[in-house]
């Protein structure tokens, strides 16, 4: 906070107006210079305020708090008030500076996402040449070098098999084998040998840029209560500008006050019954939310989304990337014990998910007895291959004796082994279901939101992932229109619908649901189309911002009915005249510091589950076709 009090100008003119105003208290043995002082703290602690208070009320045509402060600042001064003027400007600036705080502290969301982002590319001339240019001036159809290592500086379509480590956008530790024509993504690292990127979107355009887009607009897009604190602003100033004359008056006339302590007291009333602490009951809160939300990998585009979250009833969740994760594990097999050794051994050659899997199911076989003299080669596309033994999809094998038999149709992932033309064995695989997943459901429902499966896999596959993350109620085989229908059906019985998705497919459905949630590795329509993104393939994340969401609204109501309440207590002590200028300054703006402070604390919170799933999740098994 200290470094940006010092390099944002509002920091500075706040600095320098509490050096005065405390020199203007130290030099009250001459009143001369003690009133000097406080005049340049008065100037630089209501310099902005009083700009804003001109310019807004001149564009806008309707007064604002800001306003109400100057006037009040202006009025001490006018009755030999200077201290309590500057006292009064100086907590207001200071109240200032903690919003403008908070909302550079929603913007340092947009900078760390912003540097995952290679500013220049290695661009292929025409000669075969290759040139450093800005990422900003590539242009669609022209082709980048990527080497071993390094992020990809654009979107693009990768030319040859590759692995990419696409963890900054979706935060899985297991790196994605990618095939030549496959999408490649901006910040994203090849982990691969060098490769050449086919541009396909310009910098603008890319995933990266949407999420930033996303963050950026968040901020612009207030809550339903600050929308309506910001309404009645104008108007709730234009009441007090119109009371305060009439309450001077009436003291002068009914009570046979001087005009000096008529026009004190009237002082005292335009400072408290400003409305400062309620209109920054909302804004820093809701900012500090969704800083703390982007942070956490959970974006929400606006504060809208971000404030209704808490009000859902039903979570209808789409099966694949929401609750399985893509780790697998082997179920079942069928392969001569001296091929099996070869097998692993050339699957530790591959950093494919499959792969993986297959040798962390046979973490003891001994592999003394391969020749490792023979090269293992990877076949793009398709698995490996060393010698006369060949790994990899079922499909590839159509042209081979399968003397054994073997079926296609099996639950899960199928991978053949073949030697000499002819399949000798096969390896079941099933998908993982994350156990993040089940906890979340399970934290939804003990939260009373009812979670629901809605997928468009077959009855058998919907419900065992159904069973294994402890949904009681699923639906399968669902085509879009379906899952359209189902958000429908509840809505029509008055429930706040969420939708979680992250194909083209569930796009219709996030746009009909009351609060859209997609997958952050989705298609580009569902980000679009949703009310909030989900960077990370996490389950728990979403049930992070539902925690979020609850303190939101919570601390909401604390700061409005604290800033009320204090208010209307003000008011009335000085209506019967047992408050001063300096105690109403102290209480009215202390209180507008209170909420800012009260909304800040959203900037702190964690995720507790965050260090549980920091590496490699826990999974429990289950196939999934």
């Amino acid at each position: 906070m200290l470094k940006f009090l010092l390099n944002e100008r509002e920091g500075q003119f706040l600095l320098v107006g509490t050096i005065f105003l405390i020199l203007g208290f130290l030099l009250g043995f001459n009143p001369l210079y003690s009133r000097i002082c406080f005049y340049i703290a008065i100037f630089f602690l209501g310099f902005f305020a009083a700009k804003d208070a001109i310019i807004e009320t001149i564009e806008n045509r309707s007064p604002n708090v800001d306003l109400l402060m100057i006037l009040a600042a202006l009025g001490a001064v006018l009755i030999n008030y200077e201290s309590e003027g500057a006292m009064l400007l100086f907590i207001f600036a200071g109240a200032e500076f903690l919003e403008e705080y908070a909302t550079n502290k929603s913007t340092k969301a947009i900078e760390s996402l912003l540097e995952q982002v290679p500013e220049t590319a290695l661009l292929v001339m025409e000669n075969g040449e290759t040139v450093k240019v800005p990422t900003s001036e590539l242009k669609v159809g022209q082709t980048v070098v990527v080497a071993k290592g390094e992020q990809l500086p654009i979107d693009g379509k990768i030319d040859r098999p590759t692995i990419i480590n696409e963890a900054a956008l979706t935060g899985e530790a297991v790196p994605v084998e990618k095939d030549k024509g496959d999408d490649g993504y901006a910040g994203t690292i090849n982990e691969g040998h060098v490769l050449h990127l086919h541009v396909t979107k310009t910098s603008d355009q890319t995933v990266f840029s949407n999420i930033i887009r996303m963050v950026e607009e968040a901020q612009g897009r207030p809550s339903k209560i600050a929308s309506f604190i910001d309404r009645i602003e104008s108007r709730y100033v234009i009441t007090v500008l119109i009371a305060v004359p009439i309450f001077i008056l009436a003291l002068m006339f009914i009570n046979n006050m001087t005009f000096s302590d008529a026009f004190y007291r009237g002082m005292v009333l335009l400072t408290v019954a400003s409305p400062c602490a309620l209109v920054a009951s909302a804004t820093p809160a809701t900012l500090s939310a969704i800083s703390n939300g982007a942070n956490n990998g959970v974006l929400f585009k606006g504060g809208a989304a971000m404030e209704a979250l808490s009000t859902m009833d039903v979570l209808f969740s789409d099966k694949t990337g929401t609750l399985t994760q893509g780790e697998f594990e082997v179920e079942d097999y069928d392969i001569p014990e001296d091929i099996l050794a070869e097998v692993i051994y050339m699957e530790q050659q591959s950093s494919h998910p499959i792969a993986q899997g297959i040798v962390n199911s046979f973490p003891n076989t001994s592999l003394a007895n391969v020749n490792r003299d023979e090269a293992v080669e990877e076949l793009a596309g398709t698995g490996l291959k060393k010698g006369s033994i060949v790994i990899g999809k079922p499909s590839f094998f159509s042209d081979y004796h399968n003397s054994n038999k073997y079926q296609q149709d099996k639950d899960g992932t199928l991978v053949f082994v073949g030697k000499d033309r002819d399949v000798i064995g096969y390896f079941q695989l099933s998908d993982q279901v994350r156990k993040e997943a089940k906890t979340a459901v399970n934290n939804f429902q003990n939260n009373d939101v009812d979670v629901q499966l809605i997928t468009g896999d077959n009855e058998k596959t919907a419900k065992k992932v159904a069973d294994q993350v402890g949904i009681s109620t699923y639906y399968a085989s669902c085509l879009p229109e379906d899952k359209i229908n189902f958000v429908q059906d509840y809505q029509a019985e008055d429930k706040v619908v969420g939708m979680i998705g992250d194909g083209i497919n569930d796009a219709p459905a996030l746009a009909n649901a009351n609060i859209g949630i997609a997958m952050g590795s989705g298609s580009s329509v569902a980000m679009e189309t949703a009310d909030v993104v989900i960077v990370k393939n996490d389950l728990n994340k979403l049930f992070y911002s539902y925690e979020l969401s609850n303190r939101l609204n919570n601390i909401i109501k604390q700061n409005v009915a604290f800033a009320v309440g204090v208010i209307i207590i003000l008011i009335i002590l000085n209506l019967v005249g047992w408050l001063d200028l300096p105690m109403g300054v102290v209480f009215h703006e202390g209180s507008t510091i209170l909420v800012i402070l009260n909304g800040l604390r959203l900037l702190s919170q964690k995720d507790a589950s965050e260090k549980q799933s920091k590496h490699y999740p826990e999974v429990e098994k289950v196939n999934v076709k």
